[in-house]
Parts: structure tokens; sequence; C-alpha cells
């Protein structure tokens, strides 16, 4: 590669960044002209860093935030006007919780879209290929769903993603297209990822901490409430939380969900359809 395709794949990168990622990288510019002109005003160019890292840090814990980058947040507009809704099940599988959940979803007719752990798939790839024969898809939650995932680098977020990747279409035959992010956090590292391999970004319209929350009433008022056309729903089949009666949160008020994104004439699709 000469100097000049070197410089002019540099510059495409930067046009393809976010723009909170290049307006970012002119800041770091301008502030070091300015640190080299005027080194007198160090403390106050000082405090313009760290406040602009501090704003990327915020971003990057606000899960539906699109300022890094790419990130559904609801379903395409054609897919709204076709009252499509999503309904995404996350940090599985979980036998005891899956099993029930894909029933429940065969009784209604509806596909989903289950964000699984590489890790956690391995340890059941039966269960996985079952999900994809029902019709549901299976996407990429990275391989570890580490707690520390938005703070790691960019070779580091690129093997985790990758490594589960390889795991899901290993075992399913089918290559992830999705990518949701363990909590929804992360940093500026991931859009350049997700872009080198073909993966989209999704993160959710409503959800209802079904993980913390064990009142099955709340949680479902709380998804209902949120039902529209072009909705991502979110709940988990792993790591879900129990009613007193010892019954999974998403196992108690799926039905009642489902019954009422019927009333309001919504149909489900998983995210892979409502993008084609």
């Amino acid at each position: 590669m000469t100097e000049y395709q070197a410089n002019s794949a540099k510059l495409e990168k930067f046009r393809q960044a976010p723009w909170l990622v290049k307006a970012s990288i002119l800041l770091h510019a301008a502030l070091l002209i300015c640190l080299l002109f005027a080194p007198g005003w160090w403390p106050w160019l000082l405090a313009i860093f760290l406040a602009n890292h501090l704003l990327i840090s915020l971003v990057g814990l606000w899960p539906r935030s699109t300022w890094l980058g790419s990130n559904w947040t609801e379903l395409p507009p054609s897919a709204k006007r076709r009252n499509e809704i999503a309904l995404t099940i996350d940090d599985g599988p979980d036998p005891a919780v899956t099993r029930p959940v894909l029933d429940i979803l065969d009784h209604y007719q509806v596909k989903a879209t289950f964000f699984y752990i590489g890790h956690k798939a391995a340890q059941h790839p039966e269960l996985c290929r079952e999900i994809v024969a029902r019709g549901h898809a299976i996407e990429n939650h990275s391989q570890q769903h580490s707690v520390y995932f938005s703070m790691f680098g960019y070779t580091r977020m690129a093997n985790e993603i990758v490594a589960a990747q390889q795991t899901l279409h290993g075992i399913t035959g089918i290559a992830p297209r999705f990518f949701r992010a363990p909590a929804g956090l992360r940093n500026p590292f991931l859009d350049p990822v997700l872009k080198r391999l073909g993966l989209q970004l999704a993160s959710w319209s409503v959800r209802a901490f079904d993980t913390r929350v064990n009142d099955a009433d709340q949680v479902k008022t709380r998804l209902i409430n949120g039902l529209r056309p072009g909705a991502i729903v979110l709940l988990h089949d792993g790591n879900a939380a129990r009613t007193v009666n010892g019954e999974a949160i998403i196992v108690a008020t799926l039905p009642a969900l489902l019954q009422a994104a019927k009333a309001k004439g919504l149909h489900f699709v998983t995210l892979a359809q409502a993008a084609n």
C-alpha cells in the first residue's frame, strides 16, 4: 500500500467515524495546538480535555444513544408502517427458563430474537439449534458477558465479539447479524469493531428490568405501556428474576404481553426480518 493509499484509508475511517468521535479527535488536535502556542492556558485546556472524556464515558453508559455509532433503538420505518414489533430475549440460554418460553411463543405463534452469550450457548448447543428450528433468531451478546466490557480496548473487544460470532455460527450454522452489548454499555471502540464484522448494534425501546424486579404485575405494566409499532422489547431468559412463587418473571409476564400486543394490532418479527 502506497503512502497515498494509506492516508486515503485513514481519511475514510475518519469520515465513517461517529460524529462524537470525530468531534473529539478534532478537539484533541485543537487542544494540542493551543498547548504549543499558549502553554499558560494548560489548566483550562486540561479541564476541556477531561470534560470531553467525561462526556464520552457518560454517552457509553447510555444504552440507547446513537452518538457513538449506529444503534437500533426501534425497528426501521418500513417495519413500523407494517405495525411490526420485536421481542428480544437476553442472557441465555437457560434450559429451565428457555424451554417454557419457547412453548409460550409457539402457543401464540410469535417469533423472537434471542441475544445469547457464547459460552452459555456452547453448554447447550442442542437447545440453541432447537430455537432456530422453531423459527427464532439467535444473535450475538458477546462470548463471556463481562461486566467490564465497556472498558475493553479495541483488540479485546473485537476478540470477545468474534469469539461469540464463531461459537454461535458453529452451533446454529447461521452467522449472527446483530450485536447487543452486555448491559447495553460500550465505548468508542465498539462501532469500528462492528463495522469491520458487519454487525448492527441493537438496544431496545422498552424494558422492565426483569433481572431485578420480581413483581410480575409491575413488569407487565411497564412493558405493555411501551408497546407501539416499531418497538424493540427486552426481556431475559438468562439471569431472570423470580416471583415469590419461584417462577421466572419472563414466564409469568410473557402471555399477557403477547396478548396485549395482539390486541393493539402489532405483529412480532425478528430483527433480521424487520431489516429485510
